[in-house]
């Protein structure tokens, strides 16, 4: 069978699951937690704003009763959400521990923190998702890729295109290298490999004589501590993303998202995103919410996911103490582990995993700033006209039967839709991932965007950190956001500066 005959089949498939598992699902608007007097209450206050002469009511306050009033300062991704209680809080602070926690490698005398690698990214959580902030990429070649990582695939054979195609496998994996490029390791060990990022200027003219140069970068891995790699191996660069509000998109109904989807842009209007879907620990089909692609259907997965793929430390969800260390690498797999068997059964066992997810569920999105400023409420009416809020869905509110009560029934404001979207030639990876392709990604929200700087001055933007600016950022979108980016290229310069003025404020 020819590769062109095969990918239309794969095609086939995963429209057929794409289908079935959406048939499954609840039908768009449909919230079964709601009464109908609280049905007609969310409509009302989650409908699109019209006038921009005076901020939304509740606008200030993003994340609802869990915004975080506190000065804003390097800490503002790291607060608590503000409606704990006491206990909770407690908690809280425990995960906070274990995210900023050095794991070492084994064996050690601190046996209730070893277990890191063999392989590795990163030795803490917080390495990478600095001060609970975003990554950036690296400036320059000669800069080490902190809190940068990059996944690994290679073109799937028929077996692997099937369970891809049935969520039981998120990519084809190289067979030494597997899915995700480790440039780090325990002593005696080599890393995989150094990862080199070099940029060419590409220049862009804005209407009234603005200029602005975006670069776009070319990756490649120096030193591959395992032999050659394949020519045919796909490489995607990824940031870290922040990590505030998690735990309130964990908490937005699936038909509110869902309700979104124009996989075949019935409506017309260039805008087709698709819900993610994935099968969970379980094996259930989920909808995807979380990294890049929409891979994860929930915050433990997710955090699993990191400690097994950034770490090599293993988890009640992703047991395998190596970690990403493939069958090939033998020297790699004949190295210590550090689960302690009076400890629990992995390196990080269910009770430390759970307190890192609570942590990561509860970091406070930061309250809003200059909300009625005339120049951001400016930006706000050139965000709704130029189409941003089509994937950059202001608002939504949280179910109302969410376990965790600080998170239940909150009106929000994300900016984000949290669907899939084909963003053009200029931001594709090339590489499939999940039921997304080498085109599309994961609307990622805006909330706390304002404050990128404030929290980590090297922060970078965009999946792979190649925007330095968020005027950058926008000038980079193209496929289903192109029209979008052209109305900001043709746009009078006041309102460019209003639009990254609004945002700035988010």
């Amino acid at each position: 069978m020819n590769a062109s005959v095969r990918a239309a089949l794969l095609s086939g498939l995963i429209s057929l699951v794409t289908l079935s598992v959406q048939a499954d699902s609840l039908s768009p608007g449909s919230r079964e937690d709601l009464s109908e007097k609280d049905r007609r209450r969310v409509e009302k206050v989650t409908r699109p704003a019209t006038t921009f002469d005076k901020p939304e009511r509740f606008e200030r306050m993003s994340a609802g009763a869990t915004t975080s009033t506190k000065l804003i300062n390097a800490d503002a991704f790291s607060h608590s959400s503000a409606n704990l209680e006491f206990a909770e809080l407690e908690r809280f602070l425990l995960g906070n521990g274990l995210f900023r926690k050095d794991w070492v490698s084994s064996p050690s005398s601190t046996q209730a923190s070893d277990g890191l690698g063999p392989l590795f990214n990163a030795r803490a959580c917080q390495s990478c998702h600095i001060k609970d902030g975003r990554g950036h990429a690296p400036a320059r070649p000669e800069d080490s890729a902190v809190s940068l990582l990059v996944r690994l695939s290679v073109p799937a054979n028929r077996e692997q295109e099937a369970a891809i195609a049935d969520g039981r496998l998120a990519a084809a994996p190289d067979s030494v290298y597997g899915l995700q490029l480790q440039d780090h390791a325990v002593a005696g060990l080599n890393p995989e490999g150094r990862v080199k990022i070099t940029y060419e200027d590409v220049p862009v003219a804005l209407s009234g004589g603005e200029k602005v140069t975006l670069r776009k970068p070319t990756l490649r891995v120096a030193e591959p501590g395992f032999g050659p790699m394949r020519d045919d191996l796909m490489m995607s660069a990824r940031v870290a993303p922040p990590m505030i509000g998690l735990g309130l998109l964990e908490s937005v109904h699936e038909a509110d998202i869902v309700a979104w989807a124009d996989p075949d842009d019935e409506d017309g209007d260039g805008i087709s995103g698709r819900a993610a879907r994935v099968r969970d620990a379980e094996g259930r089909w989920r909808l995807g919410r979380f990294g890049w692609k929409a891979i994860a259907p929930t915050i433990a997965e997710q955090t699993a996911g990191a400690f097994s793929g950034d770490m090599g430390l293993s988890t009640p969800l992703a047991p395998d103490h190596w970690g990403d260390c493939t069958a090939v690498q033998i020297e790699c797999r004949a190295l210590p582990h550090g689960a302690q068997e009076r400890l629990g059964a992995e390196e990080v066992p269910e009770d430390l995993l759970n307190l890192v997810t609570f942590y990561s569920s509860h970091l406070a999105v930061p309250v809003r700033r200059d909300v009625d400023d005339a120049a951001v409420l400016a930006g706000k009416k050139v965000f709704y006209d130029s189409g941003c809020a089509s994937c950059h869905r202001p608002k939504y509110v949280t179910r109302r039967d969410v376990d965790d009560s600080a998170l239940r029934f909150q009106l929000i404001w994300p900016y984000t839709d949290m669907l899939l979207h084909d963003m053009g030639e200029g931001l594709a990876d090339g590489r499939g991932e999940g039921l997304a392709d080498g085109y599309e990604w994961r609307t990622p929200p805006l909330w706390g965007i304002g404050l990128t700087a404030t929290v980590n001055a090297e922060a970078t933007f965009l999946h792979d950190g190649r925007a330095r600016t968020l005027l950058e950022a926008v000038l980079w979108h193209g496929g289903e956001a192109q029209a979008a980016r052209d109305r900001v290229v043709d746009m009078a310069k006041q309102d460019r500066d209003n639009l990254i003025r609004f945002l700035e404020s988010l």
